[in-house]
């Protein structure tokens, strides 16, 4: 090109990254924009940039047709063939020059702001087409200037100006003018007045991208991260797997005397940063996670709702929790499990409430003992006899039973096994609450700690004793 606009078409091109056929497309959409004003609408009005004049030609488009309709947009067959000869079919398009000297400087505006908006949208349309696949990509720039607590970056060479708006910015951080600053692509928006790009400092994105760069391990895929959460500017969690059983995920990303992790911290303003092993089995995972405490005992609560019981040491319980819950927090946000953190002494209470409620329990049950085919003056009997609980009567021979309660040693005989099997039935009872109520203290469940059945000290009580058939007759 050797006139003056042409090189302009070119060096602005070049600037904006488009192609000089795209902003010559603009220049004619202009001229026919601000053409219209001064012809009749119903007219075909077409222009087109002369590459040789580098001036904007106007033409009156008129269609070849056997009957005309409207004289403005058409022309017979027989006026076409005068002007042109037999090589005017129908359906064929004939251009006439118009004249475009009465545009003055209102139609230059126009013609100025139609070009100016077809170069944005072209030059819109090329940055999401280069980066709309680039989400979650780290990308570098200049701090070029602040708005309203945004901050404006260029990237790409100052080509382009992204965004890092205030709640994706990081609290300890601060910059200046002209700082390089690294970020990750959170969005690009294809159609949005300001910046397509929006950069964040606080994705967890950005930490595991800042991984992949720093430990040649993960960037291979022998080491993978299974997932990662932050509070920007406080702390991070790093769950990390190995593929390789001989590779230490946790070594390999903390590196020699903590180089690795040294660099991404101080990309991260002083970041803290805990890595943990991954594991399938939440409550080793949940163990892992709740580092850098130490963990006494987890247990499932409930599958369904994905609910963990944490024991920690008393002393170690505000650390297990961190900062205002921050370190509990996090480790929840990524086990994706619901923790419930407890002291040692809080579950020992805990538990010696359950034990408690379990002793009230067999005062409840002890007055629940049924003694077959004995009548309230044989229960007397046996209670003042001193056989009034389970074991006196288990204890005793069935003869001397017999002889108490006045019935036949076979009688006796079946009191006592009637006996024995209410005893199993409670203590059954009793170890079931203590499973599904109490923690895995480590003790067992004895009959030391179940309810025992026994006699009613008010036996004239219908509802403490009951006798459930006809007494029978003594010797």
């Amino acid at each position: 090109m050797s006139n003056s606009i042409q090189q302009t078409i070119e060096a602005l091109a070049k600037e904006k990254g488009i192609e000089p056929d795209l902003i010559i497309t603009a220049i004619e959409d202009a001229v026919l924009t601000a053409s219209r004003r001064y012809y009749p609408a119903t007219e075909n009005l077409r222009t087109k940039f002369n590459v040789e004049t580098g001036a904007v030609e106007l033409f009156k488009v008129r269609r070849i047709v056997e009957q005309v309709i409207d004289s403005g947009t058409e022309l017979s067959l027989k006026e076409a063939q005068d002007l042109y000869g037999n090589e005017a079919e129908i359906d064929m398009e004939v251009e006439f020059p118009e004249s475009t000297e009465m545009l003055g400087r209102i139609a230059a505006q126009t013609a100025k702001q139609v070009i100016f908006q077809k170069v944005r949208e072209a030059e819109r349309k090329n940055v999401y087409e280069e980066f709309h696949n680039r989400t979650g990509e780290v990308i570098g720039g200049i701090v070029k200037r602040f708005e309203n607590g945004d901050i404006i970056v260029e990237i790409e060479g100052g080509r382009i100006e992204a965004l890092l708006p205030r709640r994706e910015q990081s609290r300890a951080e601060n910059y200046t003018n002209g700082d390089r600053i690294r970020a990750v692509i959170r969005e690009v928006n294809e159609n949005t007045k300001g910046q397509q790009l929006i950069l964040s400092r606080t994705d967890p994105v950005l930490l595991i991208k800042l991984f992949e760069q720093e430990v040649p391990e993960i960037y291979e895929g022998t080491v993978v991260v299974r997932g990662a959460v932050r509070e920007a500017g406080d702390r991070a969690k790093v769950a990390v797997h190995s593929r390789d059983r001989d590779i230490d995920p946790v070594g390999a990303c903390v590196g020699m005397k903590g180089t690795r992790v040294q660099a991404i911290i101080r990309e991260l303003r002083g970041e803290k940063i805990d890595i943990v092993e991954w594991s399938d089995d939440p409550v080793v995972f949940v163990t892992n996670a709740i580092s850098p405490a130490p963990v006494q005992r987890v247990s499932v609560v409930s599958d369904e709702d994905k609910i963990l019981e944490v024991i920690i040491e008393d002393r170690q319980l505000s650390l297990a929790i961190g900062k205002k819950g921050q370190n509990v927090r996090l480790a929840a946000k990524l086990t994706g499990w619901g923790i419930d953190i407890k002291s040692e002494e809080e579950k020992r209470r805990e538990v010696e409430a359950q034990f408690d409620e379990l002793g009230d329990m067999e005062d409840e049950d002890s007055v629940a003992l049924t003694l077959p085919g004995l009548d309230q003056e044989q229960l007397r009997k046996l209670s003042a006899a001193g056989l009034d609980t389970a074991d006196s009567l288990l204890e005793t021979s069935a003869i001397h039973l017999a002889e108490v309660a006045e019935v036949d040693e076979a009688t006796a005989e079946m009191l006592q096994e009637s006996v024995r099997e209410q005893v199993a039935q409670v203590t059954a009872a009793a170890t079931a609450a203590a499973e599904s109520n109490s923690y895995d203290s480590g003790t067992p469940e004895t009959d030391e700690t179940s309810p025992k059945p026994t006699l009613a000290e008010n036996v004239s009580d219908e509802t403490e004793l009951n006798s459930t058939d006809e007494p029978k007759t003594g010797h």
